[in-house]
């Protein structure tokens, strides 16, 4: 069960001129589901994207790297069930030719279709199938179908993803629409996760990359479940262009920063949805560290914290043994560190200072927090003016039980 989080709902989730959206039961791993899902851009749409950074990414990442660099983008192409990640060369032409049966279908270039798969690792891609369902998945094509494409780029998730904002851009509103999938096999650079933004706002193209990158860093390269980094991962950011307002040329203008500011909103949903519907996940827990040289230093403490099975277990079971916690902190890879000056503190709670139990604190305040759904983890590390924050949760018997069952 999700923690917070309630399933996404049509009518909250605004269409963005110059996408239309198309979903179809292709039956690529099994029968009765939505599992093959197709993004159409009208021309003229600017794409960018951020992918994994496991050396073995599956094939279609590798072929959606080719493809953006060519540029002219007209379409997405997503199915769940199958990664078509350690599959080899036979991997590389099922991707190329799911692009070339899609391009044919809408009179582009192969190069103009980007491939996305999710699911299990190390199967064929059932291209056949995929092929077959285009066809349904094109007739379905229409702009208000982002929770169908919510749900059909599930797999392990329990609650669909979707969120969207508005801003005011240059006297002009513009949309932003975003879906995101992952439930584990989640972690960093990126999290095995599919996400797709969409906004209609008119910016320069050369500024997509560097925007989508912002935005993926401080959004989903801020979230685990579990530690691992998968072979699938990928963070799309599209901009169609249609909005009444002049181009943004620049990021750091007013007009720029408004977006921004949408855009992660969005992205931050996403994220933070991904670890709230985690593999049997029963707690939300932001870990903030503050006080270090620098935000790298932060961040590498914070999940250090955020990836200790015995941390994460200890919050499941609302048990305070928190110095596992202080010891996760002493093995980040500070060399330097001084645990004398380090403060913890859970919520409201002050648990130990100077590197030492707080004479003040109480087990049982420490338990009360702990057995909260949404918990907060604050670590000074009495370095610096630096800090940062990722976004986690706990591991519970579900997430064994889910992992184990994966392929059946």
């Amino acid at each position: 069960m999700a923690v917070n989080l309630s399933a996404p709902r049509a009518a909250d989730l605004l269409p963005v001129p110059g996408v239309r959206i198309g979903v179809a039961e292709a039956g690529v791993r099994k029968a009765g589901r939505k599992d093959l899902t197709v993004m159409l851009l009208e021309p003229g749409a600017a794409v960018a994207g951020v992918f994994t950074q496991n050396r073995f990414c599956a094939a279609p990442v590798q072929v959606c790297r080719e493809h953006l660099k060519q540029g002219d983008i007209r379409a997405l192409v997503i199915n769940t069930g199958n990664a078509n990640a350690g599959t080899g060369q036979d991997g590389l032409v099922r991707a190329r030719a799911t692009c070339i049966a899609l391009a044919r279908q809408l009179e582009v270039a192969p190069e103009q279709v980007l491939p996305f798969s999710t699911g299990v690792i190390m199967e064929p891609l059932p291209l056949e199938r995929i092929e077959a369902g285009l066809p349904a998945a094109l007739a379905d094509a229409q702009p208000a179908h982002w929770l169908r494409a919510a749900e059909g780029i599930m797999t392990t998730d329990t609650v669909a993803k979707a969120f969207s904002a508005t801003a005011v851009v240059g006297g002009a509103q513009v949309t932003v629409t975003g879906i995101s999938k992952g439930a584990g096999m989640i972690r960093p650079n990126m999290a095995t996760m599919l996400g797709f933004l969409a906004t209609d706002a008119r910016i320069a193209p050369g500024l997509l990359p560097a925007l989508a990158l912002e935005l993926a860093e401080a959004s989903f390269n801020r979230v685990t479940v579990d530690g691992d980094t998968s072979t699938n991962d990928s963070f799309v950011v599209i901009a169609t262009q249609k909005a009444a307002h002049a181009p943004i040329a620049s990021l750091d203008s007013a007009d720029g920063r408004a977006l921004k500011a949408a855009m992660l909103q969005v992205a931050r949903q996403l994220a933070q949805a991904i670890v709230r519907d985690g593999e049997g996940a029963t707690k939300f827990i932001t870990v903030r560290v503050e006080g270090g040289r620098d935000a790298g230093e932060c961040r590498q403490v914070a999940y250090a914290i955020a990836h200790s099975p015995l941390v994460k277990t200890a919050f499941f079971a609302s048990d305070p043994n928190l110095g596992r916690i202080l010891a996760a902190v002493g093995y980040a890879g500070i060399a330097d560190l001084d645990p004398g000056r380090i403060d913890l503190f859970l919520d409201d709670v002050h648990v130990a200072v100077g590197g030492g139990r707080n004479p003040s604190y109480r087990e049982e305040d420490g338990q009360r927090v702990m057995k909260q759904s949404e918990i907060t983890v604050r670590v000074v590390l009495g370095r610096g003016q630096a800090a940062d924050t990722v976004w986690t949760c706990d591991f519970s018997y579900d997430y064994v039980k889910i992992n184990a069952d994966y392929r059946s």
